[in-house]
């Protein structure tokens, strides 16, 4: 009898921690919130300096409220981007409402990682390219809007991109010619 009171017990715990897993697993990936239908931005307004993409007239574009959960070692795309005035990245960082030189290391967080200004300011530990670079947090990388001018006519970020400065890609030691340059599967984390 009290084998199987045990059995019972260890097989309801196992079923919990089973659909808890598979719930969480559900959760990660419905993540994507709705779509946007893309416009064709004005002659000359979309910027596409470090190859920013425009957005395209009747294209669909996923959006997203959360991003996957943030531990020691949280898998992203790692992304180029120009804070500085006149940059691909439109207009001041929303942290601090300033622009950011191309030499500082500054990055913008997806829209569910950036949580509301929560990591303004603070920095992130970023791994790639074997080395690492902490780098400070001073925009958001918008998952849930985006195609407009308010976003330099560009499509909504996915929900797990670090968007870079010039110097973060510099200090992680991505030479500009290589292939990865621009685009490189990194690990970060609150440092």
């Amino acid at each position: 009898m009290k084998n199987q009171i045990c059995f019972s017990v260890v097989f309801v715990l196992l079923l919990f921690l089973l659909l808890a897993t598979k719930w969480s697993c559900v959760e990660a990936q419905t993540c994507n919130s709705s779509t946007l239908t893309g416009k064709d931005p004005p002659a000359g307004q979309c910027n596409t300096e470090n190859d920013s993409k425009c957005c395209e007239e009747g294209m669909s574009y996923d959006t997203y409220t959360c991003s996957p959960p943030v531990s020691s070692s949280t898998p992203a795309i790692l992304t180029l981007n120009s804070f500085q005035e006149g940059g691909d990245g439109g207009g001041k960082s929303k942290c601090d409402n300033q622009y950011h030189s191309n030499d500082t290391p500054v990055v913008a967080l997806s829209t569910g990682w950036f949580n509301n200004k929560e990591r303004c300011s603070n920095s992130i530990t970023i791994n790639g390219n074997g080395k690492s670079v902490q780098a400070m947090v001073v925009d958001e990388c918008d998952s849930t809007m985006g195609c407009d001018a308010e976003h330099a006519y560009q499509p909504p970020c996915a929900n797990n991109t670090v968007d870079a400065s010039k110097a973060v890609w510099v200090a992680l030691g991505v030479p500009e010619e290589s292939d990865d340059w621009g685009k490189l599967e990194i690990t970060w984390s609150d440092a």
